[in-house]
């Protein structure tokens, strides 16, 4: 099931999205599902009449995995890690589909790096790797944007990672998906940057959702990103760049500076 956050110029909604490519429609939910369910409300809308938010707010927090596919860490000259690295992104750096991503004047060298994203859908902690997949209540597309000079200044990638507007999020939330070999594709106003699967994290989604769990409390709606393939590289004002994962959906942005 797709479900989507979105506007007809009132306030924010959610709604199933149906339909075969270029003919989707948007069936409406009453309040928040990852809250109270997946309860009908009334009426259809044409996809191409509402913009989508992204599709979730994280109420709490946005964890990022780093290094979690052996061919970005070694492009970037790094080891893998044992475990997984994990830091923190604040939720004012989450946008939706078609937002613009703001290129900070502090950064001359701004990345992307197309990711999935796992969706937390309950309480959870302490949680055992077989245990895990029960917590999740879906999947979007994300685009880690990192400002990659800062975070090698910084010693730390608080800042680096998250500027407002670094977190795009979206198009939708795919609740029932099979996740273990997805092809994911970014491309550069159009030309494929990264091409490659899921099959390939060094650490699976159960198991970055234990280990993130063991330190801090998930609560529903917040993100884990799960690492990015191979072919990161930078992006200025001007460009735009989509992210596909097979059987999600595309993301996509432009980028601007101000």
């Amino acid at each position: 099931m797709r479900i989507a956050r979105y506007t007809t110029g009132e306030d924010p909604a959610y709604g199933v999205v149906e339909g075969e490519p270029g003919h989707e429609v948007v069936l409406a939910l009453q309040g928040d599902p990852l809250y109270i369910g997946v309860v009908p409300g009334d009426g259809e809308i044409p996809l191409e009449e509402v913009r989508l938010l992204a599709p979730v707010i994280p109420r709490s927090k946005v964890i990022g995995i780093g290094r979690n596919y052996a061919d970005h860490a070694r492009e970037m000259g790094n080891e893998v890690p044992a475990e997984p690295l994990m830091f923190l992104i604040p939720n004012t750096a989450v946008v939706g589909p078609g937002d613009p991503v703001v290129i900070p004047r502090q950064s001359t060298n701004v990345h992307y790096e197309g990711e999935l994203a796992v969706v937390i859908g309950k309480i959870a902690k302490d949680v055992r790797v077989e245990d895990a997949l029960d917590c999740i209540w879906g999947y979007t597309v994300a685009d880690d944007v990192t400002a990659r000079d800062l975070q090698k200044t910084d010693g730390q990638w608080a800042r680096a990672k998250g500027f407002d507007t670094f977190c795009p999020l979206g198009p939708w939330v795919e609740t029932e998906l099979d996740v273990s070999d997805l092809r994911l594709v970014t491309r550069l106003d159009g030309e494929v940057v990264q091409d490659g699967t899921t099959a390939d994290m060094v650490h699976q989604v159960a198991d970055l959702i234990a280990y993130a769990s063991a330190a801090f409390t998930l609560l529903p709606g917040d993100v884990i990103l799960t690492g990015t393939p191979s072919g990161v590289g930078p992006v200025t004002a001007g460009q735009r760049v989509s992210v596909e994962i097979e059987g999600i959906g595309t993301l996509d942005n432009p980028f601007v500076r101000r």
